[in-house]
């Protein structure tokens, strides 16, 4: 799974330490580059999102598949990526059947990176995921908490400027098998699904790892790829834990080296938690 070149992700800024102390300091750090992303299914503008311009190819997919506008990576014929001076342009070529539906259900929408609904215009407009097939093994707790172990050492864009959201897909092992960072985790998650999508993965052979909070966007985006299980870093909202209990996700947050919270899925979690394993935490 080819991933975008990092150094397009971060760029430089100069600014001043005060410490509390008194001391003054000159620096440059690292800071992740935001910009505006406007996603074209051809010829139909539909959002702009702002967002990390790295992964491009894979965040059309994902967004694509959690927006509902496809099912399958196949229904996108080609994703082409503009770049000018006031962001990028995704133009996603759609399969004429789904363009057709698409056209008949448009809608104006207006993203941003902390909201995943803005532009709708009613609430009955509110993205829900389409019920999919299949039974997924249970979400081993074991494997979360190798999961989030290890979750540190593979965020790099996060190491630099720690600003940034991650998305992971990890095997029902608990070992991290790909992970996509961003400014804005429906983003981060987007680009994930995408990348997972383009090399036909199997979502019955993992699960999910956010590193930010978990709302309801964050369940339904996983329910529309078919995973049955996400592990968040930080805690969940009500509305998100009644998606997952509605399609039958595993919702497991608060997960620190210490422990996680199981809020939803009791059947498909499976504590195979070692007593060498629970005094290591």
């Amino acid at each position: 799974m080819p991933r975008s070149d990092f150094p397009q992700a971060a760029g430089r800024a100069r600014a001043t330490r005060l410490g509390f102390d008194g001391r003054v300091e000159e620096i440059e750090r690292a800071v992740p580059i935001e910009a505006a992303v406007g996603i074209v299914f051809a010829p139909t503008p539909y959002a702009v999102m702002m967002a990390s311009p790295v992964d491009l190819d894979d965040f059309a997919y994902g967004f694509s598949l959690t927006e509902g506008v496809i099912e399958r990576a196949s229904d996108i014929r080609s994703v082409e990526v503009e770049s000018d001076a006031r962001g990028f342009r995704v133009n996603i070529a759609l399969a004429s059947d789904k363009l057709r539906a698409h056209l008949s259900r448009a809608r104006n929408l207006a993203g941003r990176t902390g909201c995943g609904v803005c532009g709708i215009e009613d609430i009955d407009q509110l993205p829900f995921a389409r019920p999919r097939a299949g039974e997924n093994q249970p979400l081993s707790l074991a494997a979360a908490r190798r999961a989030v172990l290890g979750l540190d050492a593979r965020l790099p864009l996060g190491d630099l400027t720690r600003a940034t959201h991650a998305a992971a897909w990890c095997d029902n092992a608990g070992d991290i098998v790909l992970v996509r960072e961003d400014v804005g985790r429906h983003n981060a998650l987007d680009k994930l699904i995408g990348a997972l999508m383009r090399a036909n993965a199997d979502p019955a052979n993992g699960f999910v790892v956010v590193t930010s909070r978990c709302s309801f966007e964050m369940v339904e985006k996983t329910a529309a790829f078919g995973a049955r299980a996400i592990v968040a870093i930080s805690a969940p909202t009500s509305l998100a834990i009644a998606r997952a209990q509605a399609h039958g996700v595993a919702l497991l947050a608060i997960a620190r080296r210490d422990g996680a919270t199981l809020f939803t899925g009791a059947a498909g979690v499976d504590n195979d938690l070692t007593v060498e394993e629970a005094r290591s935490a």
